[in-house]
């Protein structure tokens, strides 16, 4: 899919402070409830601060170059290039995120987790050509509220136009493909982007493209209407669910196996910790939603 830009590509600063927000509904943190409703708790409404891990600042770092790559003239995305980019993405990602710092901390760490960077953008260039085509977008923010008034809040990684006017959603992965089993949940993110297109545009993208860069696989789906009407209708009752919690307080651990990759284990009931007392429903503009984190999460 190839199309002379409508509108230049957006790009964000990750070190810009994040504009005020109300609270709103987006994927990171409806598959947060949708796991256990206790870390979205302490993630969305304590706000409690996770430690920096080196998977998530690298999968930072990777969708800073390819932000960069696409601000650049096509003529000038040249893989040597894009090697050039990491250097100052990690600079700005670093700026935005001091805590980072001690992932690459020691003799050579900096320069051989670069390399990772660089060998995750080189994977790039084996799935898609950036001197081919022109996003409409990059790092986009979306806001929408649904007919229910259900407000729903997002970062498209980037949005392509065809000259006949087909939408294609696309979001960079840093990690692996899912198998068969966790391919759904791997495109509830992009489903959750279509619906917020087709509430704002009145189109339904054409394709949902996941680039994993890990392994170089790429997994599309195509969407329909009724698909994503059905879909509103799962996020207008997890928003109700969250608002009732919100509400009473009661946010219940939900205990699995992805507890142990958990920064809240500590604070678990279940692993006999115990959270902080419950800070109250978070008011319009204390929002913990919308982060740098939230537009590149993996």
């Amino acid at each position: 899919m190839s199309a002379p830009p409508s509108t230049p590509p957006a790009s964000s600063d990750p070190a810009a402070p994040p504009r005020p927000a109300r609270p709103a509904l987006s994927p990171s943190r409806a598959a947060d409830f949708k796991q256990c409703p206790l870390k979205y708790r302490l993630r969305a409404i304590d706000r409690i601060p996770e430690p920096p891990t080196r998977q998530a600042v690298r999968g930072t770092v990777v969708h800073a170059v390819l932000e960069d790559l696409y601000a650049l003239p096509a003529a000038e995305r040249e893989p040597e290039r894009a090697m050039e980019l990491a250097g100052p993405a990690w600079e700005r990602v670093l700026t935005a995120e001091p805590a980072a710092a001690q992932l690459v901390d020691g003799d050579g760490a900096l320069e051989r987790f670069l390399d990772e960077v660089r060998a995750l953008v080189r994977t790039y260039y084996r799935l898609e050509d950036p001197r081919r085509f022109e996003p409409e977008s990059c790092e986009t923010r979306l806001e929408v509220d649904l007919a229910d008034g259900v407000p729903l809040r997002g970062f498209v990684d980037r949005i392509d136009v065809a000259p006949t006017g087909e939408l294609r959603v696309v979001d960079y992965k840093t990690g692996r493909a899912p198998g068969p089993t966790r391919e759904m949940r791997a495109l509830f993110q992009l489903k959750f982007y279509a619906l917020m297109l087709l509430r704002l545009r009145s189109v339904v993208p054409a394709q949902l493209r996941l680039v994993y860069l890990a392994d170089a696989q790429l997994l599309t789906y195509a969407p329909d209407e009724q698909e994503l009407v059905r879909f509103e209708r799962t996020l207008t009752a997890l928003w109700e669910a969250i608002s009732v919690a919100a509400e009473t307080g009661d946010f219940p651990p939900n205990p699995g196996w992805l507890c142990d990759y958990c920064a809240y284990k500590k604070l678990c009931p279940a692993f006999e910790g115990a959270p902080p007392p419950y800070p109250g429903r978070p008011a319009d503009g204390e929002s913990a939603a919308e982060t740098f984190a939230e537009s590149v999460s993996d």
